[in-house]
């Protein structure tokens, strides 16, 4: 397994080796130990969700906040998305920015720390895109950041199709940013 540090402080892809014979293919997706020894980050997944999607349709981007922050990891079983990740965690080194990345089935995988804002693009018809948590889901901490933002715009590779309402109306990452840097100068 192959475990490789995005740009983005505790972000990574994970490319698992793939055995191809006249079979099949078989790998194994994720797993615990070698992600601990290659990471130092002990995780436990408690909540598995899959979603389905047609070309174009954007989701995201979501994150959990407070005791239900959640880690992710992210693989598209089926088709191809465009999966992008926002560092809003205030004390990091990498605060403000973000990563994308192509994930397409059906191996590699992107996990995503705490504090991060997630979502994808589908660029395929009928994406089928599953995620592990390591904490079970609480809607009153779920933060909705607009994939619409201005630092977002011009990522998504293809036109929008669809979006849903609260997408479109979440606080944009701009006005997330300048909060935080609002409560902090607060604290001073």
């Amino acid at each position: 397994m192959k475990i490789i540090q995005t740009d983005l402080e505790g972000c990574f892809v994970i490319e698992p080796n793939t055995f191809e014979d006249e079979r099949g293919t078989f790998f194994e997706s994720f797993n615990q130990k070698v992600f601990l020894e290659k990471t130092g980050l002990n995780i436990n997944f408690v909540q598995d969700n899959q979603s389905i999607s047609q070309k174009g349709v954007l989701r995201g981007l979501h994150l959990q906040r407070g005791e239900f922050a959640q880690a992710k990891l992210v693989r598209v079983i089926k088709g191809k998305v465009l999966d992008v990740v926002v560092d809003v965690r205030k004390n990091s080194k990498t605060f403000g920015k973000l990563h994308s990345t192509k994930l397409s089935d059906p191996s590699t995988s992107y996990y995503v720390p705490k504090g991060f804002g997630h979502g994808f693009q589908c660029l395929t018809d009928n994406c089928i895109v599953h995620y592990s948590h390591n904490v079970k889901y609480n809607p009153d901490d779920q933060l909705d950041i607009s994939p619409l933002s201005n630092k977002l715009k011009n990522i998504w590779e293809l036109e929008i199709t669809e979006i849903s309402n609260k997408d479109s109306q979440a606080i944009t990452l701009e006005d997330y940013y300048n909060q935080q840097l609002q409560s902090y100068k607060n604290l001073c």
